[in-house]
């Protein structure tokens, strides 16, 4: 029985540090990279609205999204998703959505203007 318990202590204690390790993992991203300064206010906005609630992006947003960078994106939703107001969110879902809004608007960004 006394097995048990410190089984169970060994597994809280590497799913904490593995926690605290990707927190630190991506705070160590985001300040390297300067994520949290290369997209304006507004724009921000539109992406996170259209990753954790519902609403789409504008092509000056995806524009910014996609100078951002995917690095900063993944590890900007990641460390989101550790805020305990997301607590009661789907993880699985949201990197899914913040994949499809890249995806968009790489596609968006990526295809050639219309000719006028």
């Amino acid at each position: 029985m006394a097995s048990l318990n410190v089984y169970s202590v060994l597994v809280v204690l590497f799913l904490t540090c593995g926690a605290v390790m990707t927190t630190k993992e991506n705070d160590q991203i985001i300040k390297e990279n300067n994520c949290e300064t290369k997209m304006g206010l507004p724009c921000v906005l539109e992406a996170f609205t259209s990753i954790f609630e519902r609403g789409s992006i504008s092509i000056k947003c995806c524009g910014e999204l996609v100078l951002l960078g995917k690095v900063c994106h993944s590890a900007l939703v990641k460390r989101s998703l550790e805020n305990p107001l997301f607590k009661d969110l789907s993880p699985a879902t949201i990197i899914a959505k913040s994949i499809q809004t890249w995806n968009n608007c790489l596609a968006l960004i990526d295809s050639p203007s219309p000719s006028a």
